[in-house]
């Protein structure tokens, strides 16, 4: 019986490579690499290459926040429990996990972020595909909130929940950079209480009720 010999093929991921690499660079030198000429130098690959997985510096540091975005997603998604929460505790669960993939990374992204303005205003321009995919998921939670009525449906201001939302995150996120304290426990506070905060807001408060019960009076007197 003839056996069939398989041959092996060491193919290298070279987006890994390309990724893994800045990173790396950055946390030598406490910067971005200065050309892409020298940092496809630096990880032996002909800069044409460069090309086929990456345009700029910028689409570099964008797929390692969306990878960091996805990592997140797929860390809750594997907890059943998960299912179960409120829109409330899916956000928190969300900026929680998320801080937890930063701290993997916290020494690259202080090279990169320490010295921004508080508000990250305006954002960075590779934080844009995170954003977009933040939106996306927070437009889910919005929308299982206000089919449970966890959230008002205001007109005008419901649509722009998902980017107050947003505006949390890079609150967070600076405020977790800033983060001095033993086991970012300060971090962990000011999300839960910006996070209660947001919800108190966004659910049926005093006001709306008060106003829905105007409305009924006026439309049935």
């Amino acid at each position: 019986m003839e056996t069939a010999t398989v041959k092996k093929t060491n193919k290298k991921d070279y987006r890994k490579l390309i990724l893994e690499g800045f990173v790396n660079h950055v946390l030598e030198n406490g910067t971005a690499p200065n050309s892409i000429f020298k940092f496809a130098k630096e990880l032996k690959m002909k800069e044409a290459d460069f090309y086929t997985y990456f345009t700029s510096f910028d689409a570099i540091k964008s797929a390692i926040w969306v990878q960091i975005f996805e990592d997140t997603i797929s860390q809750l998604e594997a907890q059943e429990v998960y299912r179960e929460y409120s829109a409330r505790e899916k956000f928190l669960g969300f900026l929680f996990t998320w801080i937890e993939e930063l701290k993997k990374n916290r020494s690259y992204l202080l090279s990169l972020y320490e010295h921004r303005s508080k508000a990250m205003n305006p954002i960075p321009s590779e934080l844009k595909e995170f954003k977009e995919k933040f939106k996306d998921f927070a437009g889910d939670i919005i929308m299982e909130g206000k089919e449970t009525q966890e959230i008002a449906n205001r007109p005008v201001i419901s649509d722009r929940y998902d980017e107050a939302l947003w505006i949390q995150v890079l609150f967070v996120l600076k405020y977790w950079l800033d983060d001095n304290s033993p086991r970012f426990e300060k971090t962990d506070a000011a999300i839960e209480k910006s996070v209660n905060l947001a919800f108190d807001l966004m659910g049926k408060s005093a006001l709306d009720s008060f106003l829905d019960f105007a409305k009924f009076l006026y439309q049935n007197k």
